[in-house]
């Protein structure tokens, strides 16, 4: 059978069994090489409130959330959209 992915859908390269993490959405134990990862800065204050406080020149502490997704829920949501296949093998040619 064809092989759809030269990676198979990991980014393991040579490492060996790597460890799981759960799904952010439905909670599903994916391997941390094949999640989709996403980032965002959070603030526990108010943007109006945070806006005055940055022009008085008080500094507003702001802390990173990592979220997980599955492969299918990174789809579902919108976050990662579909290839087709020349768009998928162009880049895996770079």
């Amino acid at each position: 059978m064809a092989k759809k992915r030269k990676s198979s859908g990991r980014a393991k390269g040579g490492a060996g069994l790597k460890g799981r993490v759960q799904c952010s959405r439905c909670g599903r134990l994916v391997p941390a090489d094949k999640v989709k990862k996403f980032t965002k800065s959070v603030s526990s204050v108010e943007p109006q409130i945070a806006r005055e406080l940055r022009q008085s020149g008080a500094f507003i502490p702001v802390h990173k959330v990592t979220s997980y997704y599955c492969v299918s829920c990174a789809v579902h949501s919108g976050k990662v959209h579909i290839r087709d296949s020349r768009t998928r093998k162009s880049v895996m040619a770079r």
